[in-house]
């Protein structure tokens, strides 16, 4: 991992994943961290380049981090990043997103949603809520189907080289018994071998309601970071289903990297 772009509208939203980024990539020397804006009318270049300039100085403070600044013309927010990770060959995208029940809205019509749907590169998604912690327990939550065809390992991979956690790997299923099928007990050495280098840690939860699962997980493991695989009917798509009734109240407070298959 080499570039990552950091959008930023001066909202306090992501300002916070501003914050978020630097602290996550400080000490990190082969990263570079661009604090990118699009703006709609020329006439605002010049003080854009000056607040994300100042921006840069801020946070330069308190963290080690090698930083650049981008600004440019473009109507659309979405075409303007999708250009500018084009361009940069980026291999990271954070972005912030509010509210206790963001992580719902991130895939339902916003901005991120939008982002990530491009499929240029994964995109780390920073609750509002969330306080940063170095990458100690990392939570990948699959389905166990097609595994090999269906998980990005390239990027997982990119990013478990970065920050060194201890990879999770989670798997939800009303179904499971106390014995594994035989698909499960495949797809499961198929991800063993896949993730090796990480000495991955397999957990299969028989419970009804994903919120629930995730929440006990996360909460009794001290996850820090979950990675979802976004595919049609996915796990993560459960997970974050416009029709849950239930807040979910412990990992909005997590970063969530969306990887598409």
């Amino acid at each position: 991992m080499t570039t990552v772009i950091v959008p930023v509208d001066f909202s306090e939203t992501s300002l916070h994943a501003a914050r978020y980024a630097a602290q996550l990539l400080t000490g990190h020397y082969g990263v570079t961290m661009i604090l990118y804006h699009s703006y709609s009318k020329s006439s605002e270049a010049e003080k854009i380049t000056s607040d994300l300039e100042a921006l840069k100085a801020l946070l330069m403070k308190d963290n080690i981090v090698k930083m650049e600044v981008l600004a440019h013309e473009e109507s659309d927010f979405v075409d303007g990043l999708e250009k500018a990770a084009r361009h940069r060959r980026a291999d990271l995208v954070i972005m912030g997103i509010t509210g206790k029940s963001a992580l719902a809205q991130v895939f339902f019509g916003s901005n991120t949603l939008k982002m990530a749907e491009r499929k240029v590169c994964p995109v780390l998604i920073v609750p509002q809520d969330a306080v940063y912690r170095p990458l100690k327990n990392v939570m990948l939550t699959s389905d166990f189907k097609n595994t090999v065809e269906t998980t990005p390992s390239v990027p997982i991979k990119d990013f478990l080289d970065v920050f060194q956690p201890q990879l999770h790997v989670v798997n939800v299923d009303k179904d499971h018994y106390i014995s594994l099928t035989e698909d499960y007990e495949k797809e499961k050495q198929s991800l063993r071998e896949m993730f090796a280098a990480y000495r991955p840690e397999f957990y299969f939860m028989r419970l009804y309601d994903v919120d629930e699962a995730i929440n006990l997980f996360a909460e009794s493991r001290g996850i820090d970071l979950i990675i979802a695989i976004q595919k049609n009917h996915s796990f993560i798509g459960k997970l974050l289903s416009g029709s849950r009734t239930k807040t979910l109240s412990y990992h909005s407070k997590l970063p969530i990297l969306v990887m598409h298959e």
